[in-house]
């Protein structure tokens, strides 16, 4: 996969997560919508990759799920903390969405639950994936 996979793959499972949430289906939207930030991150991880370098070290760590070592190899950590700290309606959101695991998907999520992850994802202001597309 490429940087425009993971942007398609992105907006494709936010879009099925409004979807399932519209549908009471609240732990796969839950699940798809932390999903959603996974695939930008790794979009932002991609940009960085150049197609005839020599593969960067951390290439192998990217097929992580976890959203904080993934802010990390996208080199966004200071970035990160630099909008947490300066926006505290974005670090409510990250902190909420930094809870996020591959494991959700096993999980029952109530309607609140999955409606507060999507509105932190994405709300035009302050929203975890407006602010990481605007990277990708």
């Amino acid at each position: 996969m490429n940087r425009k996979d993971f942007q398609e793959l992105s907006d494709r499972r936010i879009r099925e997560a409004k979807i399932l949430f519209d549908a009471g289906e609240y732990g796969g939207a839950y699940y798809l919508a932390g999903y959603s930030v996974e695939c930008a991150l790794k979009a932002c991880f991609a940009k960085g990759v150049k197609r005839f370098d020599f593969p960067d070290k951390n290439v192998q760590k990217i097929f992580t799920h976890k959203l904080t070592d993934l802010v990390v190899l996208a080199h966004l950590k200071d970035e990160l903390l630099s909008a947490t700290q300066t926006n505290l309606k974005f670090a409510t959101g990250w902190e909420l969405v930094g809870k996020w695991t591959e494991e959700s998907r096993y999980s029952v999520r109530t309607k609140d639950d999955a409606g507060a992850i999507l509105e932190v994802i994405t709300r035009a202001k302050d929203g975890v994936l407006p602010w990481i597309k605007r990277r990708w």
